[in-house]
Order: structure tokens, then sequence, then C-alpha cells
């Protein structure tokens, strides 16, 4: 797929340059001024500008067996709607993305439709029983696995996540942990999310194993994971859309973990100002109103999640927009080995082309998720995605 994007404000993690960008076969050839190439579709870029496309650490799909909240085709449209062409898919499927079944039947399906590239992650424990993981053994030869989680549920055996991460460690996968302390669940949330923070990241020390913790959303697990960096665990961390915008103040939205309080978003951005935040992940969970009805917890989050964080981050903060693209883009594609994330020759030619002065509001009923869930609705913010690309192949366009 060749493509050349003329006059381009093109911005990335390292640098701003204005200019052309060629994509031949799918992938940056040439980064230059007054690019010429014939017999090649051409973009006119002019008075927009051109980021790496965005890489989400944390999303949900719910196919199979859920597709009545969201399918690949409508979660790959979101994806591409939003600006991203690589997503990593939770195991909290129906069944559970404990089998190889499983996983090949996500992996085929996506490939499939094409839009997005996509990383299934296979549950820690058996079908998030939280007692064996002797099935993970069957993917000892799988060379595309890269993260293991029982995201949703998390493990509260602390004996079986340590063994989890000795596996982990020894095939160099992920393990991505949600952090929920179950016995205080229903007591104090906070403790809940804190409690196990702690214990993950100990675990990690110990056995050396790569640890990357989800929706991380408290002032003190955000100072834990800041020491256990400067110790030099192998540990990152994403952090929600959601939770940098929303307070307790403005919003009682049940997702899991909850939003949280003033304090704890300041900690979050000081967190991504200081490098201990690696990345955003929007935790996209799409639910029908009838699950939110009934107290499912979560919301969509893919489609909006630039928006809001270029407003709350960039405008609102001070945050440099490189800094934003080092989160969306960049981080999140080394961390999930995707040749993706920065403008720069030999990288995939996975692109996305903004209006940061437009403002808009959000409508939930114009979201390509099956999804409606969200407390954005009607709330105004800056930045449009207008297209995205991948490999050279326009995906989306408004």
């Amino acid at each position: 797929m060749n493509l050349l994007i003329k006059n381009a404000n093109m911005i990335d993690a390292y640098e701003s340059f204005c200019g052309d960008i060629l994509i031949i076969d799918g992938i940056i050839t040439e980064i230059g001024k007054e690019i010429n190439k014939e017999g090649i579709d051409i973009i006119d870029a002019k008075g927009l500008t051109l980021m790496p496309s965005f890489i989400d650490t944390h999303a949900h799909f719910r196919d199979p067996g859920l597709t009545y909240k969201e399918d690949m085709e409508s979660g790959s449209r979101a994806a591409a709607k939003g600006g991203y062409t690589g997503v990593c898919l939770m195991g909290n499927t129906n069944p559970i993305c404990s089998t190889k079944e499983v996983v090949e039947y996500v992996r085929n399906k996506a490939k499939e439709i094409g839009l997005i590239d996509v990383h299934q992650c296979v549950s820690i424990t058996e079908n998030f029983g939280g007692k064996s993981i002797e099935h993970l053994n069957a993917f000892d030869d799988d060379k595309e696995l890269v993260a293991i989680t029982d995201d949703g549920v998390g493990v509260m055996d602390s004996s079986i996540m340590m063994k989890a991460m000795e596996k982990a460690k020894k095939n160099n996968w992920i393990v991505m942990s949600h952090a929920e302390d179950k016995t205080f669940s229903k007591i104090d949330m906070r403790i809940a999310e804190d409690l196990m923070t702690i214990r993950d990241l100990y675990l990690a020390k110990v056995t050396k194993a790569r640890l990357h913790m989800a929706h991380v959303s408290t002032i003190e697990s955000i100072e834990a994971i800041r020491r256990a960096k400067k110790e030099g665990s192998n540990v990152t961390c994403e952090v929600t859309p959601h939770h940098i915008a929303l307070t307790t103040e403005e919003s009682n939205y049940r997702v899991n973990p909850p939003i949280r309080e003033k304090e704890d978003v300041n900690a979050i951005i000081e967190g991504i100002k200081d490098g201990t935040v690696d990345c955003i992940g929007t935790d996209h969970a799409p639910h029908t109103e009838e699950d939110k009805a009934k107290g499912s917890p979560g919301m969509v989050g893919i489609e909006t999640a630039f928006s809001i964080c270029y407003t709350e981050l960039v405008k609102k903060n001070g945050i440099s927009i490189n800094k934003l693209s080092e989160l969306m883009s960049r981080n999140p594609a080394k961390i999930l080995g995707m040749n993706k994330g920065s403008i720069t020759i030999g990288k995939d030619g996975d692109l996305v082309l903004v209006d940061l002065n437009k403002e808009i509001v959000i409508d939930k009923e114009k979201f390509a998720s099956k999804g409606k869930n969200t407390p954005f609705h009607g709330r105004k913010y800056f930045g449009e995605v207008i297209m995205t690309i991948k490999g050279g192949k326009l995906i989306y366009s408004i």
C-alpha cells in the first residue's frame, strides 16, 4: 500500500517537522520536503497535524460470546475512528481466552476484518478460576502471545501469581495486573487497589518478570510504581482517560477501579510528567443499557481518548503534544512489540491526521462501537481525528 502525505505538521514523541512523508508497501520510506512520486495516492494535510497512530494497551471487544455488547468488526471500526491501529484485548470473553482455540479465533477474525492489528491476551489462571496455570503450557511455543492477564478479576492467590510470573519470565510474556484485593472490594476500593499493587510490584521484583499495571488510579499506587521503577523493577503502567478527566466531585459513573479524588488525578498527571506513567490504556468496555442498569462497571473510550487526553493534558496541564504522542503511540508500541509509534523510516505506515483546533461535542449516538455507555456524552473537547491510516491504507475518514 503506497501513499504520499504532503504539507503535514508531523509530531511524534521525538520531534516536530513540517513536510511530506512517503509510505511504500505499508512502510515509511521517506520523510522530507517537496517529495514527489507519480502513480500513487496523495493526501494534502495542510493545516492538520500528522501523528503516529495510537496503540491501546487495554481494550475489551467482547468477541467471542458477548457480541451483543461489541464484536471484532464494531470494535475495530471504533478503534479506527479513534485513531488507533493496534489494540491489546483482554480475555474476559465467553468462553474466556484460556485455550489456543479461542485465541486463534480472535486472531483469525481480526485478520479477516483487516482494519487493525490485535494482540489477544491469555488468562493468567484457567477460565479466571484463580487456581491453575497449567493451561499456559499450551502457549510455550506461541510466538504471537505478548501478555497474560486476569483483567476484570485479578489473581487473589499470591503463590499462583508468583508461579505465573515465573512462567511469564521464561517466555518473555508481560503479566498485566488488575490490582484488586477482593477481600477489600466491598470495604474500600482504594485499599483493594493499593494492596494488590504493592504485592504485584514485590513479586515482579523477586521474579524479575515484566509487569504491566493496568488502569492505575490512586496516588498511593502511583507512588509505589515510582519507587519500584527507581529500584530497577521491570514494570510499566497505564492510566485511563477517564481517570485523568473525571473526579468524584463531578461524576459517580461506575467503573472499576472507581473514579477517584482530585488529588489522585493530580498524582496521575505528575506521574505522566515525571515518566512514572508509561501510557494511556482506554479500558474500552462496551455494555448495553441493561448491563449498566444492573451495575456492570466500565465505559467505552477508544473513540474519545485522544480528544479527552489532548484537552486535559496538553491544553489544560501544559504537557507537550510530543509527550502525549509518547503516551498514546511510542510507549504502547514498545510495550507490545509493535513496529509502530513513531514517524520514522522503517516503521509501519500507521498514522493519524488530527485537527487540534477543532472543538467537538461528544455524541454517543455517533459512536462506531455498539457500546454507548459513556459519561462524556455532550461534553466539549478539542482535537478531532480526521483520518486514520494503516500501512498506507485509509481505514477511517470523517
